[in-house]
């Protein structure tokens, strides 16, 4: 049996984050959006990202956030091989590679 994986088109969800001007009305809108659960998820998966980019061992990363090795994992070859999102925030944001 073929599973479905079809996402619905959310592109007024996405959008939506085009519309905040301000970081408190961004992390208004997530905590709206997302459970604590997802939201704390989101965050240490984007810590782990940070460090990742910067060059850090997965040891140092695990230590620093808490994160197991399957998630350090997991975000690393979202970092690595992903649509470069992670790439394009850090740059941005001026996230220094491998420092």
């Amino acid at each position: 049996m073929k599973k479905n994986n079809k996402r619905q088109d959310n592109t007024l969800m996405y959008k939506a984050f085009l519309e905040l001007k301000t970081e408190e009305e961004v992390k208004a809108f997530l905590e709206d959006l997302c459970s604590m659960t997802e939201l704390m998820a989101m965050e240490q998966r984007f810590e782990v990202a940070k460090l990742l980019y910067k060059g850090l061992i997965y040891n140092a990363i695990m230590e620093n956030t808490g994160a197991s090795s399957a998630i350090i994992s997991r975000v690393n070859r979202s970092l690595q091989y992903g649509a470069g999102g992670y790439g394009t925030v850090f740059s941005r944001l001026e996230v220094g590679e491998g420092e």
